[in-house]
């Protein structure tokens, strides 16, 4: 088992173990271009002094933080608009710098909803509420990981061929869920489509999606590797110099 699956595992079981309707207020860290799913490994370097600021109180005080992907607005300078669904974070390593600076490593956790933003610090915080992946073990869920398999294998070789690249693949999760956040984290999409996939209600929901867009994307690498030598002799002159723009 790879450590994606791994991580994914024990987000699972995390998300199986928590409180399914307890309030808490987190400190919301977000990002531009960035989905976190649960499993997912995501390290990130701190230079704000708020954000430093946010990051200690998280190391002293043993917290997990939100990273949610900004709907409007800027990572750096005044605060961001986020989307009300993210994933909760836990930092499991840390590099201080001299100056203060701060390269962390962090996995993700457990999804949850925004309830309520608050700008009474120096960083955002907000009333939170964790949102489960349901229906994991139901029979639509089996039935559509079987879907999803074949055309995960298939996208992984395409992917490798397109890029030149040896990309491998050990084996496949047998659990819909860990299969589901496979796939979201691994999923080469926009940030639309990886919010998308992190919103969906239940598993079956997260995989009909990913088939979807499997299929999708399975199309357009088709396309490029049927078309590269011809897009290659389109911006290749008599000598071989690239046409300028």
């Amino acid at each position: 088992m790879n450590s994606k699956d791994k991580g994914a595992e024990r987000a699972n079981q995390a998300s199986i173990d928590a409180p399914r309707n307890r309030l808490m207020e987190l400190p919301i860290f977000p990002l531009k271009n960035v989905v976190l799913f649960p499993g997912m490994v995501l390290p990130l370097h701190i230079f704000e002094l708020r954000y430093r600021e946010m990051i200690n109180r998280c190391i002293e005080e043993r917290l997990p933080f939100g990273v949610v992907l900004i709907a409007d607005g800027q990572e750096v300078g005044v605060s961001a608009k986020p989307h009300t669904v993210g994933t909760a974070a836990r930092i499991v390593r840390v590099e201080r710098l001299e100056d203060g600076r701060m390269n962390i490593t962090t996995v993700g956790t457990q999804r949850f909803r925004i309830l309520e933003l608050r700008d009474d610090q120096s960083y955002l915080t907000a009333i939170v509420r964790h949102f489960p992946i349901v229906n994991g073990a139901t029979r639509l869920a089996s039935d559509l990981s079987q879907r999803v398999r074949p055309k995960v294998l298939e996208y992984v070789a395409l992917l490798s061929k397109a890029a030149n690249v040896n990309l491998t693949l050990d084996r496949l999760p047998e659990d819909p869920l860990t299969l589901a956040f496979l796939v979201a984290i691994s999923l080469q999409v926009g940030d639309k489509d990886k919010q998308q996939l992190l919103e969906a209600a239940g598993v079956p929901e997260m995989l009909a999606l990913e088939s979807r867009m499997l299929s999708r994307e399975l199309l357009l690498l088709k396309y490029m590797i049927d078309t590269r030598e011809d897009m290659q002799s389109l911006n290749r002159g008599p000598s071989g110099y690239i046409f300028p723009n």
